[in-house]
């Protein structure tokens, strides 16, 4: 990751380049790991903080995913400041910044405390997630794109995985107050990390005659990046939607699961971890279009196994629904990097901020869905907004 590093890359056997290749790739999702393992581990405890502040499903949902507003805001203002911001320095600061928040979560003394506190870690996490993107689009060779932006998604797969597996274990045996103590080190550790293992951090210096309005109109004019943006709102609407309210399906009869057994649940995130890093690979096989809507088929095929009154049947269908909508957001993230025609940073972030609103829109209509008309109605909201997804990959036709 370091231009050394690519120096030294032409000289390799290909042994060595895969090697390279291979522990690049591993770094960039460990750092995607660290960066937004906060994000969703706090639904793992969602119904024990819903009780811990005496308020409805809906309320504690809303609140626990008010930092993708944050993260929409903050991947708007990257956007813009893009070609003025040091990648590495940025990236660090966001890390270091983030377990302030994180930190204070442990001592928040109402919802509304909590809420704020919430919006301030996805303003963190997305600086850095968005920088991290228009690091490896512009650092990245067209042929190694394709791979980083898989292992980054797939070190987001992870996050979702280890991070709920982390949250339900401590705050079970340790209480709440630990749990948010614990994951403010994660974030320290992560900006370490990215102290250790980026270098090479100048901003592209291409594209300068256009300003950063000017940059975003060019990309809000190019039809398939819209297509891409409302995509990426799509997949975190599905996304939030199923993985926030199934928790409290599971807690509740006939499931009835234990706190510590909820975050047990989430092993269906495995199966991911080991496809998405194929997501580069399909795409160039198969080709976009195909690659994303085969995985929203299968993430299709999981929604009638979610209303089964059946542990195994709802796992299942939550596996599915998991490998369907990570593969499909590596293929999307990628095409987004290679179809801008201009300042990809600000690209990043405008996809980014319309997948992060999406999860913000999922959480409230879903909430609201769940709280009046249950998690029928639930499940069939998630089935109209994978359809609306397919449509919009009809124009995923990247600009020769």
């Amino acid at each position: 990751m370091t231009e050394m590093s690519q120096t030294m890359h032409a000289s390799m056997p290909a042994r060595g380049r895969t090697l390279e290749r291979t522990w690049r790739n591993f770094v960039i999702g460990l750092i995607a790991f660290l960066t937004v393992v906060d994000l969703f581990a706090t639904q793992a405890i969602l119904p024990s903080l819903a009780k811990h502040y005496e308020v409805m499903p809906s309320a504690m949902g809303f609140a626990v995913n008010a930092s993708t507003l944050g993260m929409a805001v903050a991947g708007l203002a990257v956007a813009y400041f893009s070609r003025r911001l040091n990648r590495r320095l940025g990236i660090l600061i966001a890390l270091c910044a983030l377990a302030v928040p994180t930190a204070l979560l442990a001592s928040a003394s109402d919802l509304t405390s909590f809420t704020i506190l919430r919006i301030a870690q996805g303003l963190c996490m997305a600086s850095a997630f968005t920088l991290t993107l228009a690091y490896l689009g512009e650092e990245c060779s067209a042929m190694a794109a394709g791979g980083a932006f898989a292992a980054y998604i797939t070190g987001n797969v992870a996050s979702n995985l280890i991070g709920r597996l982390i949250s339900a274990g401590v705050a079970d045996h340790l209480g709440l107050a630990a749990n948010f103590y614990f994951f403010a080190t994660l974030n320290l550790a992560g900006a370490v990390l990215v102290w250790l293992t980026i270098r090479s951090t100048t901003p592209s210096a291409i594209e300068v005659a256009h300003s950063p309005l000017g940059a975003w109109m060019e990309h809000l004019r190019n039809p398939p990046l819209r297509a891409a943006f409302g995509i990426g709102f799509c997949i975190l609407f599905v996304f939030i939607g199923t993985f926030t309210y199934i928790n409290f399906v599971l807690v509740r009869e006939p499931i009835s699961l234990a706190p510590m057994a909820l975050g047990l649940a989430y092993l269906v995130f495995l199966p991911a971890i080991v496809t998405t890093p194929f997501a580069g690979a399909a795409v160039q096989h198969f080709g976009t279009k195909p690659t994303f809507w085969t995985s929203l088929v299968l993430a299709g095929l999981g929604l009638p196994l979610l209303l089964l009154p059946n542990l195994v049947a709802i796992l299942v269908g939550l596996t599915l629904i998991a490998i369907g909508t990570f593969f499909a957001q590596a293929a999307v993230t990628g095409f987004v990097g290679r179809a801008a025609t201009t300042d990809r940073g600000s690209a990043s972030g405008i996809y980014l901020a319309s997948y992060f609103l999406g999860g913000l829109a999922g959480s409230f209509v879903f909430g609201q869905l769940f709280d009046y008309w249950g998690w029928h109605a639930c499940v069939a909201g998630l089935g109209v907004m994978l359809l609306i997804a397919c449509s919009l990959a009809f124009r995923l036709e990247q600009n020769r």
